[in-house]
């Protein structure tokens, strides 16, 4: 549950990070500038997912105002490592940004922004939004769009990109959509987006990003493809089938 208090930051930013000991530091000086630049309350979160390097050291050495550093181990993935800061925030809002600034932190007030105007409960980042400029591998573009196709037929999600790296959610929302959430890697953006969708936070919104794609290896792997649609099929299965989802809220205390 969010806090209650005047202390309370009004953003949140969770930045997971495995071994980012070089871009870490440079990462967490941009998203402050950023944040201080358009005068939001804020705190930032740095989630190291198991990192077996300097990454921790490194995180909390800048000194960067208004930033805690969370770590625990074995890695467990991207999805993971949001699901905790999340959890650990305590913002109003809550957003999501990879350490690695393949996409632009400078859109962050926009984001928030777009959430506060129009009472939104998430707003995320889409490649295919007519204004988004995008460089990344054509194979890439082809995966995504075929993977997105099967996401709008099973979930009925009315957006374009599930998988961005950049969110921004009401921190009341997480609050009740992550204690249901399992999936930890690849298909995590999406469950959270299916369940928020199915508990009535619907009011999902798409924005433009800026992609500079820094991709050094030699493609999608197939084991993180296969990964991918498993997860995706589970998702469906306990949404439609096994109406998990329903069940486990049921479950969960009340709060007084």
């Amino acid at each position: 549950m969010r806090p209650d208090s005047d202390a309370q930051p009004v953003l949140s930013v969770v930045i997971p990070a495995y071994n980012q000991q070089d871009e870490i530091a440079g990462t967490l000086g941009v998203v402050s500038e950023v944040l201080q630049m358009a005068a939001i309350s804020h705190e930032i979160i740095v989630v190291s997912d198991g990192s077996t390097d300097a990454t921790v050291t490194r995180a909390r050495d800048t000194g960067t105002p208004s930033c805690r550093v969370i770590e625990y181990f074995p890695n467990q993935g991207k999805g993971h490592a949001e699901k905790v800061g999340s959890l650990a925030a305590a913002g109003d809002f809550v957003a999501w940004i990879d350490a690695d600034l393949d996409l632009d932190p400078s859109l962050l007030p926009s984001f928030l922004a777009q959430a506060q105007a129009l009472h939104l409960d998430a707003v995320i980042g889409s490649k295919r939004h007519p204004a988004s400029k995008v460089d990344y591998p054509a194979t890439r573009r082809v995966y995504s769009w075929l993977y997105q196709m099967l996401v709008r037929v099973l979930f009925r999600l009315d957006v374009r990109d599930t998988q961005v790296g950049i969110k921004l959610f009401r921190g009341d929302v997480l609050d009740e959509v992550l204690p249901l959430v399992l999936v930890k890697r690849y298909a995590f953006d999406l469950e959270v987006l299916a369940v928020a969708r199915h508990l009535d936070h619907g009011r999902i919104a798409e924005h433009p990003i800026v992609l500079d794609y820094q991709f050094t290896g030699s493609g999608v792997r197939s084991k993180a493809i296969v990964r991918a649609l498993w997860d995706t099929a589970a998702i469906f299965y306990r949404l439609r089938i096994l109406r998990y989802y329903d069940r486990a809220r049921a479950e969960q205390p009340t709060t007084p």
